[in-house]
């Protein structure tokens, strides 16, 4: 339940909380038990074997049962190597400070630009030969603008993300940086460079989290470090710190009381009960966000609790996956052919169904392997799984691999 309170701070906070993602998605995966949502029905009889088949993904990629956690980092490790060995013996110099203020840096930057590339775009890698595309691409691109100062004002300091170097990146730079042409075009380039821009501000803005001499995202670490004295870091606390460093960069969202709510959404369904009470959070790249942070936070020592309290994510290959399964049916079959921006009631169903349907695959997986939360984390199953699961039988289904369901995408949400 919402809280009571018609405050707005009060409002905003509930919005920023995992437990809002979950209450709200809820309410509309209540709504589709009766069939009642306006455009998507629910076949819950296809979800064993929608668990056996994520189940079969899980074992062909991790057949020792050895999970990470999924993150932005497993893309910059295409055929299990990771681009950072590459800069190994330099990265050694640094101390383990800089070292993480740098990775979180890379991973912040590299997120923000992550949103769904489109299905003709590929990222040739000089180093290699080798090709990518969409996530991957995305990543190895960004890796190595990142390598290469793109986003650095400070030529002496190239391996870094500051206010300046973001707020002077141009669209032709970055479109020259990641091989953008006429024949290799990337769906949202504008609205990723102006993301990239709206942070630079940001970070100048925000100096308390970000530092006042060439204030960067991976001064983060040392805002953190101050609210860890234990040595101990809650994630929604990461969760909540991002949401709130971050939230004014996405362009044209619903704000309260002039916050900048971000990744939430309006659905005409819910019932109109206050300030708010319409609104489904989803915070998807923030919380994937929060996963990236993970692994730099804990190389630093630092204890991540409460990961299990973060939410799945809601974005096409975990909701495509669904949908290809069978779980989830449109009602108007004809929607398939058009894109839909984030905002229309059929995106919101969507993705709301497709957080409810993640933890209760979560649980259907559980229960038949016997396995507790701690031995498979959402963060697990998400990696694994999930997400691998439902970019495989998109391929299957249509060439180029398109999810079911197409998003009309600004370069800014998922």
């Amino acid at each position: 339940m919402s809280p009571a309170s018609p405050d707005p701070l009060a409002v905003i906070a509930y919005l920023q909380s995992p437990q809002a993602i979950r209450d709200r998605s809820r309410t509309l995966y209540n709504l589709a038990l009766d069939d009642q949502l306006y455009h998507l029905r629910l076949h819950l009889d296809a979800l064993p074997a929608t668990a056996d088949y994520v189940q079969a993904v899980i074992d062909q990629q991790y057949p020792e049962g050895h999970i990470p956690v999924h993150s932005r980092w497993r893309h910059f490790e295409p055929q299990g190597r990771s681009r950072l060995e590459w800069l190994a013996s330099q990265l050694a110099q640094l101390d383990a400070l800089e070292q993480a203020r740098l990775k979180l840096d890379l991973v912040i930057t590299s997120v923000l630009l992550d949103a769904g590339a489109g299905t003709v775009w590929k990222y040739r890698e000089t180093q290699t030969g080798q090709v990518f595309q969409r996530s991957e691409g995305l990543a190895i691109a960004s890796f190595h603008s990142f390598v290469q100062g793109l986003f650095s004002s400070q030529p002496d300091c190239p391996w870094q993300a500051d206010a300046d170097g973001l707020m002077q990146l141009t669209v032709d730079q970055l479109a020259v940086a990641f091989q953008v042409s006429d024949r290799n075009p990337l769906l949202g380039l504008e609205g990723r460079v102006t993301l990239l821009q709206k942070l630079g501000h940001t970070l100048r803005q925000q100096t308390h989290l970000f530092g006042t001499d060439h204030p960067r995202p991976g001064h983060l670490v040392d805002y953190w470090l101050q609210q860890a004295p234990e040595g101990q870091l809650s994630a929604i606390t990461l969760l909540q710190t991002i949401l709130q460093g971050l939230g004014t960069i996405w362009p044209g969202r619903v704000t309260l009381a002039g916050v900048n709510l971000g990744d939430v959404w309006p659905h005409p369904q819910l019932p109109d009960t206050g300030l708010g009470s319409q609104l489904v959070p989803f915070h998807k790249l923030s919380q994937w966000l929060t996963y990236s942070l993970v692994e730099p936070l804990q190389d630093l020592g630092l204890i991540i609790t409460d990961l299990d309290q973060l939410t799945g994510l809601a974005e096409y290959r975990n909701g495509g996956l669904f949908v290809d399964c069978g779980v989830l049916t449109l009602k108007d079959a004809a929607a398939s052919a058009i894109a839909h921006p984030p905002h229309s009631p059929l995106i919101v169903e969507w993705r709301a169904l497709t957080l409810c349907l993640l933890d209760q695959l979560a649980n259907h997986l559980r229960q038949t392997r016997h396995l507790s939360p701690d031995q498979l984390p959402l963060a697990q199953l998400l990696q694994g799984g999930t997400w691998t699961a439902g970019r495989q039988i998109a391929a299957q289904k249509r060439p180029g691999g398109p999810p079911p369901i197409t998003l009309l995408s600004d370069g800014t949400v998922f």
